[in-house]
């Protein structure tokens, strides 16, 4: 059965077109990648969601209360076939806090990625907050997103050295380039079924 893939956006979609990318050479198998939604109908996401010949969807979140546009947001996952209990819903740069309906409702199908090694610098602006705290090391999370921010079940992680010239845009670009290899890693490892929570931890299946 094909794991049916939702991806949410809200700005350039370097992480969604890494996903789609991985999808179109088999490198993520018995998935495909059904929509994308952005709450900026202005976002280069939706651009890039097109020219993969993927659906791309603006369901603009500005004068919308948080509980009403995420209900409008999973109405358009579920039209496209990203159905609670059997697909998988994607965070790409989505700058929104998902309220707890949504997270309930596809409880354990829900992943970010985050620009620091969780829990460490949570929330916006971590690279700066590593660099502020003067952290010799940096990196990015892969996580199962609950209801509280940046605190789900990890999946995957990789460690980003901090240079003594960085600055946030040097140690941003080299943290991106590895979101952009475990990204897709821990959704071909979901599409594969190799994934478990259990507790706080996410156990990998050989």
């Amino acid at each position: 059965m094909t794991l049916r893939i939702g991806i949410l956006v809200s700005g350039r979609g370097s992480n969604l077109e890494s996903i789609l990318i991985s999808v179109r050479r088999g490198l993520i198998k018995e998935a495909a990648v059904s929509v994308v939604i952005s709450n900026r109908p202005e976002a280069r996401a939706l651009r890039i969601a097109k020219r993969h010949g993927v659906e791309a969807v603006a369901i603009d979140d500005r004068g919308t209360p948080t509980e009403e546009h995420a209900s409008m947001v999973a109405e358009a996952l579920m039209e496209h076939g990203v159905r609670p209990g059997e697909g998988l819903v994607l965070l790409a740069g989505y700058m929104k806090i998902l309220p707890r309906s949504f997270v309930d409702l596809y409880e354990g199908r829900i992943m970010n990625i985050h620009p620091s090694l969780l829990p460490a610098f949570p929330g916006m602006d971590a690279q700066w907050q590593a660099l502020a705290y003067g952290a010799k090391v940096a990196g990015c999370t892969v996580h199962f997103v609950a209801s509280e921010v940046d605190a789900g079940p990890i999946i995957i992680q990789k460690a980003v050295e901090v240079r003594e010239d960085d600055d946030e845009d040097s140690l941003a670009s080299r943290i991106l380039r590895q979101e952009h290899r475990i990204y897709p890693q821990a959704v071909a490892l979901f599409a594969e079924g190799r994934l478990r929570i259990q507790g706080r931890r996410v156990l990998v299946s050989r």
